[in-house]
Parts: structure tokens; sequence; C-alpha cells
């Protein structure tokens, strides 16, 4: 980028789309992959900072009264968060947009807008629409969680919580990597026809049986359990579980403090990244250490709380379950936005 050259591109999902530069379910883990190891080696870092909203405020506008018992069971989740990052060629910020009650209204429950910034001058590169980015690189940590921590000759079932963008991107990227691996995926939402529509609308695109249920009964069928609802209390039992599956939580307060215990005690418990997930504290590994006047930061790495974030050691387990839990870094929206960029120049030739 020279300094003549236009400052700011406007990238819209249609020329995405029509170009063909939209990134591959393949080529979003080889932008992640290289984000995993840039990070672990220290080239690239980035932050997050939050400002959540009452939800008080919201549920007292006149429109919104009658509706809020009707939505108990739901964190609304009410945010905006901005997401920053470098690395050896490029800056970027994310901007995020959160209400959960946006569903109500037909509207993603979050949108995403992502800036991306040359890195020596700061100057902005390009804009996206950063929804479908964001979305796509969750579902990243589900495959690295399958090759890493479920150990099993035979091939298994996965249950998944939600029907959302995100559950969307899990079954993508599990198809991906682990479909010779996985003989069904099991389908439950907060309302049993979600989950049959979701499971209708993804089935073409994957070998994987998806299996729409309207309870946990299959739950201890599974040695791999998702989890990407914005759930206010747990959606499952500890004894529900299969006793040494290992669980993925990318949404709310989803896990019972029982099975929380038991994988410290028995099992391993890692985050992507002990500092962000603990000071975002909306999610149950983190709010079990707060709701103790404790911080996980702090306690975690004296219980032998892992992060993928590290250069070493996260690989690592001992038998029984794994309870990993991931808050999205901000470095690999930055480099699944870099791939994206670095394909749209090539279409545009």
């Amino acid at each position: 980028m020279t300094l003549d050259e236009p400052v700011l591109n406007v990238v819209s999902t249609e020329e995405l789309r029509h170009l063909g530069a939209e990134l591959s379910v393949a080529e979003t883990h080889e932008a992640v992959e290289t984000a995993c190891r840039d990070i672990r080696r220290g080239s690239s870092v980035g932050g997050k900072a939050v400002l959540s909203l009452p939800e008080d405020e919201f549920w007292a506008m006149p429109e919104f009264i009658a509706q809020r018992e009707s939505f108990a069971a739901e964190r609304l989740g009410w945010k905006l968060s901005s997401l920053y990052s470098v690395n050896p060629r490029f800056g970027g910020v994310k901007i995020i947009g959160a209400n959960a009650f946006n569903r109500r209204r037909g509207l993603p429950r979050s949108t995403s807008t992502y800036l991306l910034l040359d890195k020596t001058t700061l100057r902005p590169v390009a804009i996206f629409d950063g929804t479908a980015l964001s979305a796509a690189r969750t579902g990243t940590y589900a495959s690295l969680v399958l090759e890493t921590f479920v150990e099993t000759p035979m091939k298994i079932s996965v249950f998944l919580f939600g029907a959302g963008p995100v559950a969307r991107s899990v079954i993508d990227c599990l198809s991906l990597t682990g479909a010779e691996r996985i003989e069904r995926i099991f389908i439950r939402s907060r309302f049993p026809e979600s989950a049959a529509r979701f499971a209708e609308a993804a089935a073409s695109s994957t070998p994987i049986a998806l299996v729409p249920v309207e309870d946990n009964s299959a739950l201890s069928e599974c040695a791999f359990v998702v989890t990407a609802t914005n759930a206010r209390e747990p959606i499952f039992e500890d004894h529900e579980l299969a006793r040494d599956a290992a669980t993925l939580h990318l949404g709310g307060d989803e896990i019972p403090e029982a099975y929380l215990k038991r994988a410290l005690r028995t099992g391993t418990v890692i985050c992507d990244d002990l500092k962000t997930v603990s000071r975002r504290n909306s999610q149950s590994v983190s709010l079990y250490f707060s709701r103790r006047d404790m911080s996980l930061e702090t306690a975690g790495p004296l219980l032998g709380i892992g992060e993928l974030s590290a250069p070493t050691g996260w690989q690592d387990s001992r038998p029984g379950p794994v309870c990993v839990t991931c808050v999205g870094l901000p470095m690999l929206d930055l480099y699944v936005a870099e791939a994206t960029w670095e394909k749209l120049l090539k279409r545009r030739v």
C-alpha cells in the first residue's frame, strides 16, 4: 500500500460472493491455524473492550415490557464490543453490536463490522461486514478440540446445542475435519422446530447424519459436546454426560457447576485465553470463580487451567473429562479478514 492509493475499500458481501472471494471452510481453517502459530510466537497480539448495557433499561422501554417474561431463560447480551489486534502485516478492529432480542425482530443477534488497517501506517485498507467472518472462525474451535482432545478408535456421536450461525459453522468445520470420525451430530435448540429446520437446511452440505432432538437423552452417547447458545443457566446436568466426554463452550452460562468441579478435580479444563475469558465474565468457567469473589485469571493457573494461546502445554490432557471454553480471540478475526482481503484482490484482477 502506498500513500497515494485509496484509503478505504468498502467490501460488500455481494461482491465477495459474486467474485467467489468468500473463504472456503478449508481456507478459514488455514487462516486460523496461521493465527494460532503467530499468537503462540508472540507476533500477533490483541485485546477486547466491552460496554455492557443494563438489561433493566431495555426492559423498561414501553414497547418491550410485555415480552420480558418470555425471555427469562435467555441472556439479553445487550452490549457494544471492540476487538482489536495486529500481526506482522496488518492491524484490525472489529466492532460488534449485540442484543439477543434482535431475533424477535427478524435480525441477527449480533452484527460485526471489520476494519482492516495497514500495519505500518495504521491507515484503513478495507471495511467488511464481519458477521459471517466471526461465525466462521469460531467454528474452527470445534475442529481443534476434536483433533486434540477426542481420542477414540471408533466413530463417535456429537451433541450440538444451538441452531444459529456459530452452530452452522461448527457443522461445516466438523464436516471438513471430522467426517471420517463422526457418525452423527445430535442437534438441540431452545425450540424443537428450530433444531429441525436447522438440521434440514444443513443436511445437504455435510456427509454426517444430522439428528434434531427435543431432549438430552442422547447426550450420554456422545464423546464430544458443543454448546453454542445464549443460555442464562446450564443446559445439561453432569450426570447426563458421558463421563470422559470432551465439551466445548462457545456461548453463555451453559454448563453446571457439578460438571465443572468434576473436570477441575479429575480431568482437564482449558480456555482459549485465561485473561480474556476472565474479563469477559459471561461464561460458566469465569462465573464459577467470580461468584466466589475470585478471578479465573488469577486462580486458573494455580488450578492447572490451561490456555490454547500458550506456546506449549495446552495439548496435554489427563484421563477424564475435558472442558474447553473459548471466547474468540481478536487475532483470529484479523487473519480471516486478511485472507479474505488477499483473495478478493486476486479475484478483482
